[in-house]
């Protein structure tokens, strides 16, 4: 399932026969008067920029298109798996008692930039997607999309499937364990459900709304920070503009407001100077450029 980061399972090779196009031989003194190259003009470089950037908003619907329809075939399978008793969901208190009273496993599935901020005391961290750190150009071209496309302000990093996640699994749990998987928001770890229970793992209980969804007495915390702000970043969070510090800021009061606030008239500030800054520098060129 591309679109969530695993690899396609029916991926299909096409062979072709290659084809030989003989072209005639030409002699030394033959000129061909009719093919005059066409001079590119400003307006035709437009016209093929043009083309070009349909063509990429093209692309990028039909891929948007395509990640829609796996998900939906995804929830669907997530589902059946909750319907059929196959995975147990859980709220975040029930874990925290499970963890406690039973002595059941917790296994983050979380990136690293949301388990570095908290995790649950005596879980076990084995990310299902992760920050990746290739640089190709198919790896450099969905990070430079997904910047542009709201990245930059959610903070959101693009992740890649972690092809050595169920291998670790194995390797800290037999298939009898009983697993209590959870994410930040609850989606990530349904997957990871489904492909531990495709493995052979048969006592799962998923952690329905993740971690951002537990009060700090339902778990025992670790971490810099509440789980509630484990999975916001960027300027979105730099501003204090998400739901979870809205919230935050409601039961803490104007103090709180306060510091957001003051960032955010900083941030004018320092346009301001920029901008200013960058006419003086445009009269200061004018004026070499009169003398």
């Amino acid at each position: 399932m591309e679109a969530l980061g695993f690899p396609s399972l029916n991926t299909h090779t096409i062979s072709c026969s290659s084809f030989l196009k003989r072209t005639p031989t030409k002699l030394p003194y033959q000129t061909n008067h009719l093919s005059t190259s066409r001079p590119r003009t400003p307006l035709y470089r437009t016209h093929q920029i043009r083309r070009s950037a349909t063509r990429m908003q093209a692309d990028n619907e039909d891929f948007e298109l395509k990640q829609m329809r796996d998900m939906a075939a995804a929830k669907k399978r997530w589902d059946a798996l909750i319907r059929d008793g196959k995975v147990k969901p859980l709220t975040p208190r029930e874990a925290g008692y499970a963890i406690q009273l039973s002595n059941k496993t917790l296994l983050d599935v979380r990136p690293s930039t949301e388990h570095k901020k908290a995790w649950v005391k005596g879980s076990t961290w084995i990310p299902i997607f992760d920050v990746g750190d290739e640089f190709d150009a198919g790896t450099l071209s969905r990070k430079i999309m997904g910047f542009t496309m709201g990245g930059w302000w959610s903070g959101v990093p693009t992740l890649s499937y972690n092809n050595q996640f169920l291998s670790k699994v194995d390797e800290k749990f037999p298939k009898d364990t009983d697993l209590i998987v959870a994410c930040q928001k609850g989606l990530r770890s349904i997957a990871a459900c489904e492909v531990l229970y495709n493995a052979g793992y048969r006592n799962l209980f998923w952690v329905q709304g993740g971690l951002e969804a537990a009060e700090e007495e339902d778990l025992v915390r670790e971490g810099p920070q509440p789980f509630k702000f484990a999975g916001i970043g960027g300027v979105s969070e730099f501003l204090g503009w998400t739901d979870q510090q809205r919230a935050a800021a409601a039961k803490e009061g104007w103090g709180y407001r306060f510091m957001f606030s003051a960032r955010l008239v900083g941030i004018f500030l320092i346009a301001d100077a920029l901008f200013l800054g960058g006419q003086q520098v445009v009269h200061y060129l004018q004026d070499i450029r009169s003398h």
